[in-house]
């Protein structure tokens, strides 16, 4: 959804509270200051009637990629494909939709094994890992940039341009 669904937004908030409430969330009066700048889209994985699977992305007027802010499996669905199945739905939908080049993700890239099997995910999703290291000032772990390119380049995107994209989406984000 690229508009404000209430009722959407309250099936795919327990997840997201589930996954990033103790650590990153964006709070819902943020998320809802996004879908009113019509820069946040809702994206939701439905089995049956539940959803099992939530990603908020989003894209800047007159820029060619994608962010995915959030993406997150309820922990009763995981380990089923779900994450990768909403991934691949994002693609499409970026390609289709928007007519995006690309895709970004930040990933704490301290090597635990929560974060490694994250970036493995992603890689498994068709992602590439830069190198730069990125550290916001308000946050201390530090991040390193993914990307996907949609269109078949044979290309390689500095991480440093991955995060000049992800702070203007922060900057415009947390702007009330």
């Amino acid at each position: 959804m690229e508009t404000w669904d209430e009722v959407l937004w309250q099936q795919a908030k327990s997840i997201y509270n589930e996954a990033f409430g103790n650590k990153g969330a964006k709070s819902e009066k943020i998320i809802r200051n996004m879908f009113d700048k019509n820069i946040a889209q809702l994206h939701v994985l439905i089995v049956g009637t539940r959803v099992v699977a939530m990603a908020i992305t989003g894209h800047l007027r007159g820029e060619n990629s994608l962010i995915i802010d959030y993406l997150a499996v309820g922990s009763s669905f995981k380990q089923r494909g779900y994450g990768s199945k909403l991934v691949n739905y994002i693609r499409e939908w970026a390609v289709k939709e928007k007519m995006i080049d690309r895709i970004f993700i930040e990933v704490e890239c301290e090597e635990t094994e929560e974060n490694l099997a994250r970036i493995f995910f992603w890689e498994k999703c068709g992602f590439v890992l830069t190198n730069y290291v990125h550290q916001y000032k308000w946050v201390p772990e530090p991040y390193k940039g993914m990307y996907l390119l949609l269109k078949g380049e044979d290309q390689i995107i500095n991480g440093e341009d991955i995060f000049e994209e992800i702070v203007k989406l922060h900057r415009i984000s947390f702007r009330v």
